[in-house]
């Protein structure tokens, strides 16, 4: 099977039911290391922070194989005069990395942002250091802006993050 056939794969929006799923996919070593997730968050807490205190413009999908959440995806629209622009957030599945499952997850928050909210900018931070993700959004359109230096305390070492952006015209009317 080639690496990017993924023949039983959902992608589908989180549920209040996928919390122990979802904790257990933040919980990966690699995954944890390349978000601004901490080590030990219970499994309430992760329920509390992604079904209970979410912000109201904020999108979050998952990819499915069988039970199993191997993917996570946030798309935030924010609000008054950012109303343009949406902040994504991605992740997969230490074992599942390099099958176009964060591929078809950001793909999908495109979609979102482009042909339902109507969104003019995305925008992410990833680790200076996480070459394959700052592949994968340059694939999708987004630039480097500039360098958080020391951002992020991680496994003991602050490291840099990459601000991205992509940007496009805004949604006109048909002539």
């Amino acid at each position: 099977m080639s690496p990017f056939n993924q023949p039983d794969l959902l992608l589908r929006a989180a549920e209040a039911s996928d919390a122990e799923s979802i904790n257990r996919l933040i919980g990966l070593p690699g995954f944890r290391r390349n978000t601004l997730r901490l080590p030990f968050e219970s499994i309430e807490a992760t329920r509390r922070r992604m079904f209970e205190n979410r912000p109201a413009g904020l999108t979050t999908l998952v990819a499915v194989i069988g039970e199993e959440v191997v993917g996570l995806a946030s798309l935030n629209r924010l609000a008054g005069r950012r109303s343009h622009v949406g902040q994504v957030n991605l992740g997969v599945h230490d074992a599942y990395l390099r099958r176009g499952i964060g591929r078809q997850l950001l793909s999908a928050l495109i979609d979102l942002a482009d042909n339902w909210l109507g969104l003019a900018r995305l925008e992410l931070d990833v680790m200076v250091d996480n070459e394959a993700a700052i592949a994968l959004y340059e694939s999708a359109g987004f630039v480097e802006e500039g360098v958080a230096r020391a951002a992020v305390l991680r496994e003991g070492q602050l490291v840099d993050t990459v601000w991205m952006a992509r940007l496009r015209e805004p949604p006109t009317r048909p002539d």
